[in-house]
């Protein structure tokens, strides 16, 4: 057995199986809360669905420019080492901090709220069954993949077939359903500022593509198969978004979608009468538990990567070779996203609060990512790369142009969580002083 602390992931992944994790990680519980947010926002139906386009189209463009850096920069440690190279060590050890106390366990604490959520409908515990349920979600997700990679890669192609049909079943209710399309919503006047808050909550929904990056140390072939796996789940996910956004507009309408809270639950509620929440549930549940293993799975890659440059956290540094997992940095991990479960169930509503929390230090990094391409190409121009951006330097431009609306936007209008994150970033400065030698 070789020793644990020299061990190192292995490339394991085949294109399917990274392509799996990317549409189990981004098709999650967005798509059954934002819509009616978005339909708020426009002014008739034809800009509805544009802007979900619009939203698909940032991620083809973000998904590009993580093929380039991927593929020619393979890590376990994903965004943290395109960093790391980008701006040096002090920039990346600082993000590797900001993904271990913000990113990733807010991210698993915010899915596994609408998981315990929507079980609580199933099997009710009382007011805080979502939280008991939420917590359950964090550890049986995180125990198998503790179990190993092989166990976290089967799981998460299992649950993302089951989210796939999932969609699909709730788009097809929508068409099928109804005895009658909807009638078509009386326009309102376009105002740009309203459509920008939109796409917030669109690109919200198609956030997660980037964790791709953290599977690029373990993806076999790596250099053709890193952007065949991007591509393969981006246009899964854009197809699928458009296709149950479609069936949103023809079984509610635009003015049922602006009054509804719940539009899932609603559409299947018109397709299937008193049952259809409880189917809905059901499915919630599924897709819920598909984005919490690939966020699991990918977000203990994190702190296997600041464990090796940190001297304080060495232990998370070493990679368990029996299980081929970061072993130590899914327990920590774990613990991290109960502990914001807790924090989260005191709150008016535990979902809002991690989104919130998690916002603006996301959109902030990723927009370095997007700049580091531009780093890249200005530094090393003679270097071979295994897959360039089109339409060079304008894929990073435009990604970077998105992350900057967006990290105004979160810090904007979603309130003092986003502080909140933000300072606890700031809290991770001193950790740029204990680098290793």
């Amino acid at each position: 057995m070789a020793d644990p602390a020299t061990a190192a992931p292995r490339a394991s992944l085949s294109t399917l199986d990274a392509a799996a994790m990317l549409v189990g990680i981004v098709i999650g519980i967005g798509v059954f809360k934002t819509p009616s947010l978005v339909a708020n926002f426009v002014p008739n139906e034809t800009w509805f669905i544009g802007l979900w386009v619009l939203g698909g189209f940032v991620t083809f463009v973000g998904a590009l420019c993580y093929a380039e850096l991927g593929s020619s920069r393979p890590s376990a440690g994903g965004e943290y080492q395109f960093l790391k190279d980008a701006y040096g060590p002090a920039v990346s050890v600082l993000f590797a901090w900001a993904r271990c106390s913000v990113i990733q366990p807010g991210a698993i604490a915010a899915v596994a709220f609408v998981l315990g959520d929507y079980a609580n409908v199933l099997l009710p515990l009382g007011r805080y069954g979502p939280a008991i349920y939420a917590i359950i979600g964090v550890l049986v997700i995180t125990g198998v993949n503790f179990a190993g990679t092989l166990q976290g890669k089967q799981t998460q192609l299992v649950l993302s077939l089951l989210t796939i049909a999932a969609v699909v079943i709730v788009a097809l209710a929508g068409f099928v359903g109804p005895e009658t399309a909807a009638p078509v919503a009386k326009p309102r006047d376009f105002v740009w500022g309203a459509a920008g808050l939109a796409m917030v909550f669109i690109l919200l929904t198609y956030g997660g593509w980037n964790e791709a990056a953290y599977l690029s140390g373990e993806i076999r072939d790596v250099k053709h198969n890193m952007v065949r796996a991007l591509m393969l789940g981006v246009v899964v996910i854009v197809t699928l978004y458009v296709l149950i956004n479609l069936a949103y507009l023809y079984a509610l309408g635009l003015d049922g979608l602006r009054k509804s809270n719940a539009v899932g639950a609603d559409l299947m509620k018109v397709a299937t009468g008193q049952y259809g929440a409880l189917i809905l549930s059901a499915l919630v549940c599924i897709t819920a538990s598909s984005t919490l293993n690939g966020t699991v799975f990918t977000g203990a890659r994190s702190y296997y990567a600041l464990g090796r440059d940190v001297t304080i956290f060495n232990r998370l540094g070493i990679w368990d070779e029996r299980g081929q997992t970061p072993a130590n940095g899914l327990i920590v991990q774990g613990v991290i996203a109960v502990a914001l479960i807790v924090f989260g169930s005191t709150t008016r509503d535990g979902f809002e609060a991690m989104v919130a929390y998690t916002a603006p230090v996301f959109w902030l990094f990723m927009f370095l990512v997007a700049i580091s391409i531009i780093v890249f190409r200005v530094r090393e121009p003679g270097r071979e790369l295994p897959f360039r951006v089109p339409l060079y330097p304008l894929p990073p431009l435009i990604l970077a142009a998105a992350c900057g609306w967006m990290f105004y936007s979160s810090l904007a209008y979603a309130g003092i969580g986003s502080i909140m994150g933000v300072v606890v970033l700031a809290v991770g400065v001193p950790l740029i002083f204990l680098l290793r030698k």
